[in-house]
C-alpha cells in the first residue's frame, strides 16, 4: 500500500541485528496482556532482534528450561482477542531472593538475553530494577561458580529493563491507563446495566463490589459512567455520619420517583478511622434505616477475565512497539523506564519515579492526608472525583446560584452512543451553575418548529447508558431557517447554546456565527461538543461514539474470524463506516489484528492491491489460516468493496477463499462504552463550565452579547489535553468537501498496523516517547482513558 512520507525511517536507524529480548508477563494477569505480548514478539522480530518467552512469569525464569523459548511471527497468531496472558503469570517467592535471582540470571546469559520487557504492576517492575541493578554483580558470583565463562562478563555486561504496566486496577502512577483497566471497565458495566433492569423490576438497591484493595479507580469511574448513586472508595473515606447522608440521597432519589438504586463499593473501601466499609455492610445499613430491598453483587474475578476491549489491544499494541524501540535505544546508563501513556502520547518514564510515586499513595492514605493522596493519583483522577460529585449529588434549591441564565442543550448530525450521557451531564451542571436548561428535540429542525421544552435534574436520570439521542437528532442545518431559529431563541430568551454532535454541529456553528450579523439573537456564547462515530471533526483528536464504535467493529471482526476456524484458508473483506474519515478503518484494523485497512487519506491504486493479495497468499501457505481486510466505505469510488471481493476471489483461488461483509449501522448502535460514557460526561462538564464563565463575561446593562469569534468555540481533545478552539480558527484546518480535518493523528498508527501485519513499511520515530521525568500534576485534563 502507498507510504506516508516520514521523517525518520527507524528499520534503517535502530537494528536489533544481534540482540536477544525477552518478555514475560508477571503478578495478575490482566486482558490486553497478549496484545502487548504479540506486539513486543512481532516488533522484535522485524528489527531483525531473536526474541523468547518467558512462561509463568519470573517463576519460569528462575526454573529455565522449557520455560524460555524462542518465539516466531506465527506463535503469536490469533492471540490478540485472548484475555489474560497464554505465556502465564505466577507469583514468584524464590525471585525475591538472591539464589533466585542468581538461577534467573545464569539462565538469561545462556540464551544471550539482555533485553528484558516485562509487563506486571508496580512489585513486578519493582523486582525488575532490583535484578538489573544487582546484574554485574550476579555474573562475577557466575563466574566465580563456574557458571560462566569470564568473557560472558563483558559480553552480557548491562541487563536493560523496559516496563509496561499490566493491572486492571489503575493503581500506578505516570501513567493514564494501565492494561487491562479500560476491559475491567466493560465487564462492570456490563454486569451494572443488567442488574439495572432487574433492579427497576422490583425496585431494588443494589450494592456492587468492585475490585480495588488500594485504588478506588474502578469504582469511581463506573459509578461515573452508570450515574450511582452512591460510591466508596479508600482515596477518599466518607465524613463521618455518611451512613446518614447517604440513607437521606437514597430517600430522596425514590421520592422523585426513581425505581432502583445503585451503589458501589470498592473492595477496599475505608472510612475516615480506617475501618472497612464492607459491601453487607452497607446494604444491612439500608436495609435496617429504609427498609428497602436490598441484594449484594460482589462481581469478583469476573472483572479480570473476557475478551480485551479493543482501547486496551491498541494501548498494549502500542506499548509493546515502543517498548522494543526502547530497548533499541538504551545504553548501560539509561534507567529502567515503563512505557506509558499520557493523553494520546507516549511518553517513557523512569521506572523507579513512577513506583516511588505509587509507593507515596499509598502512605498518604496509610497516613490519612486523604486529599493529598486524590491529587497524586493524578489530574484524572482528581477530575473524575469533582465530576461524580457535581453531578450525584443534587443540592437543595435554598443553596443553589440563581443566574436567570437560559441554556439550550441539542444534537445535530447522526446518533453516537454517548450523547445521552454528554446531555445529562450538561443538564445537571447546569442547573448546579444556577442556570435554566432547555433541551431541543430533532436537532435544528426541532428547533425552527419549537420543539423546545425547560428540562430538570429528575429528568436525565438513568441517561449515562442509553445508546442513540434520546433528544432526537437531525442532520439538517440551521442556514435556511436562521429567522424562525432567531424567533424561538427570543421567544425562550435563549442566553446561550451548547450543540453536541458530529461535523453537521460543526457547520452549523459556522452558520449561527455568520448570522450574527443580522440576528443578534445569535450573539449569545456557543460551543459544541464533538459527538460522531466517524471522529471526523477537526479540533478534537477523539469524538463521542468513536470507541463504542470501534467496539462494535473489534467483536463483529473477533466473531467473522472465529467462524472459519475449522474450515479451509479464508480471507474477510470487512466495510466499515466513517463517510471520507479512515479512523474506524485504521483503528478498528488494529486492534483486530487486520493485514490491510483501504481509506480515502492513503491512496492506493491495483498494484496495492495486487501486493496485498500476494502479502496474504505467502502467509496463507504458513499456518496461517484467516485473512482480515478493512475498508473504508468512501475510501476509492472505483476500487469498492465488491471489486476488491472479487479481485481477492479471483487471484486467491487455489490458497483461499473470500467473504464480505458490510457492518452498516450496527456500528452507529448499542450502548456506550465506559469510555464514551465519562468522556461525554467530563467534556460536557467542562463545556458548561465555559458557558457559565462566558455569560458572566458578556452579561452587560441587563442582556447578554457575545459577538466576539472566542464566544463560539469547539470544546476538542488534543495530545494530552482538552482545550477550547474557536469555530472560525478550525475552518483552515478542515477539508469542507470530505468533510475531514487536514491533519490526522491516527495516521501514526498506520505504519503500526502494518509492521503487525508483516509488511516491510517505515516507521517514523520523530513522535515516538522521549524519557521524561513524573511531575506530581502532569496535565491530564482528560478522561484518563481519552488515548487512543
Amino acid at each position: 500500500m502507498a507510504q506516508p512520507d516520514t521523517k525518520k525511517i527507524f528499520f534503517e536507524n535502530l537494528s536489533g541485528a544481534g540482540k536477544a529480548i525477552a518478555v514475560l508477563t508477571s503478578g495478575g494477569d490482566a486482558q490486553g496482556m497478549n496484545a502487548a505480548v504479540r506486539a513486543v514478539v512481532r516488533m522484535g522480530l522485524y528489527v531483525g532482534a531473536k526474541v523468547y518467552f518467558i512462561r509463568e512469569g519470573y517463576q519460569g525464569m528462575v526454573d529455565g528450561g522449557e520455560n524460555i523459548k524462542e518465539a516466531t511471527w506465527e506463535s503469536v497468531s490469533s492471540m490478540l482477542q485472548v484475555g489474560g496472558t497464554v505465556i502465564g503469570s505466577a507469583r514468584c517467592k524464590e525471585f525475591r531472593t538472591h539464589e533466585g535471582r542468581l538461577k534467573a540470571a545464569l539462565n538469561l546469559v545462556k540464551l544471550g538475553i539482555t533485553n528484558l520487557c516485562v509487563i506486571g504492576g508496580d512489585g513486578s517492575l519493582t523486582g525488575a530494577n532490583l535484578f538489573r541493578e544487582e546484574w554485574s554483580g550476579l555474573l562475577t558470583e557466575l563466574v566465580e561458580q563456574g557458571s560462566i565463562e569470564p568473557q560472558s562478563v563483558q559480553t552480557y555486561s548491562a541487563l536493560h529493563i523496559v516496563g509496561m504496566v499490566g493491572s486492571i486496577d489503575n493503581d500506578f502512577c505516570g501513567t493514564d491507563m494501565t492494561i487491562g483497566t479500560d476491559s475491567a471497565l466493560h465487564r462492570i458495566i456490563e454486569v451494572v446495566d443488567a442488574i439495572m433492569t432487574t433492579a427497576q423490576s422490583h425496585q431494588r438497591t443494589f450494592v456492587l463490589e468492585v475490585m480495588g484493595r488500594h485504588c478506588g479507580y474502578l469504582a469511581l469511574v463506573s459509578a461515573l459512567a452508570c450515574g450511582a448513586d452512591w460510591v466508596l472508595i479508600p482515596e477518599m473515606p466518607p465524613e463521618d455520619g455518611w451512613e446518614e447522608k447517604m440513607c437521606e440521597k437514597l430517600s430522596a432519589t425514590r421520592s422523585r420517583g426513581t425505581r432502583l438504586n445503585i451503589i458501589i463499593v470498592a473492595e477496599g473501601a475505608i472510612d475516615r478511622h480506617g475501618k472497612a466499609i464492607t459491601s453487607s455492610y452497607v446494604k444491612d445499613l439500608v436495609v435496617k434505616c429504609l427498609g428497602f430491598d436490598t441484594r449484594v453483587t460482589i462481581l469478583g474475578h469476573v472483572q479480570r477475565g473476557g475478551t480485551p476491549s479493543a482501547f486496551d489491544r491498541i494501548l498494549a499494541s502500542r506499548m509493546g512497539v515502543e517498548a522494543v524501540l526502547a530497548l533499541l535505544e538504551t545504553t548501560a546508563n539509561t534507567p529502567a523506564c515503563v512505557v506509558s501513556l499520557c493523553g494520546n502520547q507516549s511518553v517513557r518514564l523512569p521506572l523507579m519515579e513512577c513506583v516511588q510515586m505509587t509507593q507515596e499513595v499509598q502512605k498518604a492514605m496509610d497516613e490519612k492526608r486523604f486529599e493529598e493522596a486524590v491529587k497524586l493519583r493524578g489530574r484524572s483522577f482528581e477530575n473524575n472525583l469533582k465530576t461524580y460529585k457535581l453531578l450525584a449529588h443534587r443540592k437543595p434549591e435554598s443553596e443553589l446560584p440563581h443566574s436567570n441564565f437560559n441554556v439550550a442543550v441539542l444534537n445535530v448530525g447522526a446518533p453516537a452512543a454517548g450523547m445521552n450521557a454528554a446531555v445529562r451531564s450538561a443538564v445537571r451542571v447546569g442547573i448546579t451553575e444556577g442556570h435554566k436548561m432547555f433541551a431541543v428535540s430533532d436537532g435544528f429542525e426541532g428547533f425552527y418548529k419549537g420543539q423546545i421544552k425547560e428540562i430538570k435534574w429528575a429528568d436525565v436520570g438513568g441517561w449515562t447508558g442509553q445508546g442513540g439521542s434520546l433528544l432526537g437528532t437531525k442532520r439538517t442545518l440551521p442556514a435556511k431557517h436562521v429567522g424562525k431559529i432567531a424567533e424561538q431563541m427570543r421567544l425562550h430568551n435563549i442566553n446561550a447554546l451548547l450543540v453536541i454532535g458530529g461535523f453537521e454541529a460543526f457547520l452549523s456553528l459556522l452558520e449561527l456565527l455568520t448570522a450574527r450579523g443580522k440576528y443578534d439573537e445569535f450573539c449569545v456564547p456557543m460551543i459544541m461538543v464533538p459527538a460522531t462515530v466517524s471522529n471526523n471533526v477537526p479540533g478534537s483528536d477523539l469524538s463521542i461514539g468513536a470507541d463504542t464504535a470501534l467496539n462494535a467493529i473489534t467483536t463483529t471482526c473477533d466473531r467473522i474470524k472465529q467462524s472459519a476456524s475449522g474450515t479451509k484458508r479464508r480471507v474477510f473483506i470487512i466495510e466499515t463506516m466513517g463517510g471520507y474519515c479512515g479512523y474506524l478503518a485504521t483503528v478498528a484494523g488494529l486492534a483486530a489484528g487486520a493485514d490491510a485497512a483501504y481509506i480515502y487519506e492513503e491512496p492506493f491504486d491495483i498494484r496495492d492491491l495486487q501486493a496485498n493479495v500476494e502479502h496474504l497468499t505467502e502467509k496463507m501457505k504458513t499456518s496461517i489460516q484467516r485473512g482480515l481486510v478493512l475498508r473504508n466505505e468512501n475510501c476509492n469510488e472505483n476500487y469498492t468493496t465488491d471489486f476488491i471481493y472479487q479481485l481477492y476471489t479471483e487471484e486467491g483461488k487455489g490458497v483461499f477463499d473470500c467473504r464480505k461483509n458490510v457492518l452498516g449501522h450496527m456500528q452507529q448502535g448499542g450502548a456506550p462504552s465506559p469510555f464514551d460514557r465519562n468522556f461525554g460526561t467530563k467534556i460536557s462538564a467542562k463545556a458548561m463550565q465555559w458557558v457559565t464563565k462566558k455569560l458572566r463575561e458578556t452579561f452587560r446593562q441587563g442582556r447578554v452579547f457575545a459577538n466576539t469569534e472566542d464566544t463560539c468555540c469547539l470544546l476538542g481533545m488534543r495530545r494530552r489535553a482538552l482545550i477550547f478552539q474557536p469555530v472560525l480558527q478550525l475552518k483552515e484546518d478542515t477539508d469542507f468537501i470530505h468533510r475531514i480535518p487536514k491533519e490526522q493523528w491516527w495516521l501514526k498508527l498506520r505504519p503500526l498496523m502494518k509492521i503487525l501485519a508483516k509488511y516491510k513499511t517505515s516507521y517514523d520515530v520523530s513522535d515516538s516517547g522521549q524519557l521524561e521525568h513524573v511531575v506530581h500534576n502532569r496535565p491530564k485534563d482528560t478522561d484518563a482513558s481519552v488515548a487512543m
